[in-house]
């Protein structure tokens, strides 16, 4: 399969689990509101998703797929089948675990997480009996993460892909036509995280079967596949955690400015993830096999040659996204957030942080294709060294920008302190000589510098004035925002043309 088709694959597919997560949000907003019975599902919701973020997705993937694809490459069929079967048997078995723990210790769990709610034994209650249907998610899904890194190792990449979807289906239709079956009604959506979980595995089934890689379950606390796993996993969880520890940090940075900082940081946020994840999240997805498959069979010159294609592909696509995050803000933000109490002053004050991140997009997008470098040699520590130092050289940049900057200055600090991840990333696979940069870089970047500045101004003059924005209505901000967005797409890949690039030039086989 062709890399660039299997990156229009993911990020199409992402992009739909997206959009409809941004549904599954308006749904429940519209039939449960903002009260005591959402709070009580968010909060049920928080740890096995948490959890998630932590265990089954990036920490997993990173410690399993390079071990995977050497046995895939290296060891033949029956070993490999071996070390999915072991895989996934202790997988199963400590997640039965924690899942039965978490059940049978919920009123502990919430006591600790939310202690406000002890006050309110309704409310308390209630966010127990949720937690109890929702924690078990994290055993379906932890699964499915296996399952997706096995598919993804085989460059079975759409259905991975397509999966997160699932949930965000599963929370519509339980809130649209569950929620009147179910006492109280919010029950529904602590089933639908339930049976999102169970669909999402379920649909992973034929798929491992057509493959002869369906797990057995078999345990087997010998095997030297399965320990390595797990000595992977330790620095893994604990590179995950840097991440969380630092949006948790923003946070607290953010409750003691104006009120509002939190909330315009957190909507910034989500324009941002749009591009991270169709870009940056997808490209590391579809090169981390291909990179693991180079070095298991030492193929040293492929293995750089990869990456460098990587990094090309990566500015080629989040350049653009960059300038159009900052030329289209308020376009954005007015478009996806101006409605009801969200006034033009929080249009304006969430651009100010839409704006700051936009300056560090490249290196957020940038540092998803550079780590996987590392993870596919196996190496996670050296991520994990130079993410503390990032943690360390953000918190001072928040120091130092959030008295003047405000709640911007957050955003800011975030996107500099990628660059700076990004740029100790380059610099370790440089000098350890497993990437070295192909002839041409500088006429690309030149041509490139071109095409965006051309790109730039023609959304410039197409938006026209941000204070107009404000007063359209909704249909319209959504059709003259979709014109705008294609025309400056089509800008910008017509400029590429005419400056002599190809799409066949970027055309690789995945390995």
């Amino acid at each position: 399969m062709s890399l660039l088709k299997a990156l229009a694959t993911v990020s199409s597919l992402t992009l739909v689990s997206r959009i409809l997560g941004f549904v599954r949000d308006l749904v429940i907003a519209r039939v449960f509101g903002a009260g005591l019975v959402t709070d009580a599902f968010f909060v049920a919701f928080k740890l096995p998703n948490f959890l998630r973020r932590l265990f089954a997705e990036g920490a997993f993937s990173q410690a399993f797929v390079p071990i995977l694809a050497e046995y895939k490459n290296r060891r033949g069929e029956a070993e490999t089948r071996l070390l999915v079967d072991h895989v996934a048997g202790l997988l199963a078995l400590a997640l039965f675990i924690v899942s039965v723990a978490g059940v049978l210790a919920a009123p502990v769990i919430i006591y600790i997480t939310a202690p406000g709610f002890a006050a309110s034994p309704g409310k308390f209650d209630l966010t127990v009996d949720l937690l109890r249907v929702t924690f078990p998610y994290i055993f379906f899904i932890s699964l499915t993460a296996l399952a997706g890194g096995i598919l993804n190792t085989y460059s079975r990449f759409s259905v991975p892909a397509i999966t997160p979807a699932l949930l965000n289906l599963s929370f519509i239709g339980f809130a649209l036509w569950g929620a009147p079956h179910f006492d109280p009604p919010v029950t529904a959506l602590a089933w639908a995280v339930f049976a999102g979980g169970v669909a999402q595995l379920t649909l992973q089934v034929p798929f491992l079967a057509r493959l002869g890689l369906l797990p057995r379950f078999r345990l087997n606390l010998k095997d030297e596949g399965v320990w390595r796993v797990l000595r992977q996993m330790g620095p893994a969880v604990f590179g995950v955690s840097i991440g969380q520890v630092s949006l948790v940090i923003n946070v607290i940075f953010a409750s003691f400015l104006v009120t509002g900082s939190v909330s315009w940081l957190y909507y910034a946020d989500r324009l941002m993830e749009f591009p991270i994840g169709l870009l940056g999240v997808a490209l590391g997805t579809i090169l981390l096999p291909s990179l693991s498959k180079h070095y298991a069979e030492r193929s040293a010159r492929q293995y750089s040659e990869l990456l460098d294609w990587g990094l090309r592909l990566t500015l080629l696509l989040a350049a653009p996204a960059a300038a159009a995050l900052a030329l289209l803000a308020v376009p954005l933000v007015a478009t996806l957030f101006h409605y009801g109490a969200f006034g033009a002053e929080d249009v304006f004050l969430t651009r100010r942080a839409v704006l700051a991140y936009s300056l560090g997009l490249i290196g957020l997008v940038m540092v998803k294709v550079l780590a996987p470098g590392f993870y596919a040699r196996q190496d996670i520590r050296t991520p994990v060294k130079i993410a503390l130092m990032t943690l360390a050289i953000t918190q001072l940049m928040n120091f130092a920008f959030v008295w003047h900057l405000k709640h911007a200055g957050l955003a800011l600090a975030i996107g500099l302190g990628a660059c700076f991840n990004a740029a100790l990333l380059l610099r370790g696979l440089r000098r350890r000589e497993i990437y070295t940069p192909q002839p041409g870089w500088p006429v690309f970047l030149l041509k490139l510098a071109l095409a965006v500045y051309a790109m730039g101004a023609v959304l410039w003059l197409a938006s026209g004035v941000d204070v107009s924005w404000l007063a359209r209505g909704a249909a319209a901000r959504a059709a003259n925002l979709t014109g705008v967005v294609l025309l400056g797409a089509a800008s910008y890949f017509t400029a590429l043309w005419l400056l002599g690039f190809r799409l066949a030039d970027f055309s690789r086989k995945a390995a």
